[in-house]
């Protein structure tokens, strides 16, 4: 028995040496690319085939982009007008701080008022309702206060309550307040985008 198995394993190393010598005499050579470092250092380089994925938007994501575009078309169209309207009210608020008389005070705000409405009446009447409300939005930003209380403040409580009327038909509210950190965090992030293509100090 003992000599079938020895027939056998010299059988499989006879059988397996001259494969054995072939591999070492002929190798195969595989082609690699190589890509320099800019240090001198060789490493394998190799490309992979282009693969395209697509899959079917969820009406989820398909309001979702839509809802977002609205929002960033309106904050590129008013943002320069809320810049604007901080550093008139600024302006207003430093020439109205050593004035006491009502009459002086009231002369210095209509003559911005129609400053303002030289410049802005017509493009600002020409926002759509939502660019209105993103508006207020923005100028509560920049401002720090609410387009109620910057109404009562130039114009009195009574313009303030008219007009708090009227943006109440068109379902907003001029005492909106800005919140950055929580339903206005889209909002905060575009405008930051503005900021950073076009310049303006945060």
């Amino acid at each position: 028995m003992k000599q079938i198995y020895k027939y056998i394993v010299m059988f499989i190393f006879l059988g397996v040496a001259p494969v054995v010598n072939y591999a070492q005499q002929f190798t195969d050579t595989l082609r690699v690319e190589a890509f320099i470092t800019p240090e001198g250092d060789t490493i394998p380089q190799s490309w992979l085939p282009t693969v395209e994925v697509s899959a079917k938007q969820t009406n989820y994501w398909r309001k979702y982009w839509k809802d977002w575009t609205r929002l960033r078309n309106a904050v590129y169209v008013t943002y320069p007008y809320a810049k604007s309207a901080s550093k008139v009210i600024s302006e207003v608020n430093a020439q109205l701080a050593n004035v006491k008389d009502e009459n002086k005070r009231k002369q210095i705000i209509k003559s911005r008022e129609k400053e303002l409405k030289k410049e802005f009446a017509d493009k600002v009447t020409n926002l759509s309702v939502y660019q209105g409300k993103v508006l207020m939005k923005l100028i509560n930003r920049e401002t720090g206060n609410n387009c109620y209380n910057l109404i009562k403040e130039f114009k009195g409580g009574l313009s303030a309550g008219v007009w708090q009327a009227v943006a109440f038909v068109f379902g907003s509210s001029l005492k909106q307040q800005y919140d950055p950190s929580g339903d206005d965090q889209e909002l905060e992030k575009i405008v930051k985008e503005v900021q950073k293509l076009y310049g303006y100090r945060g």
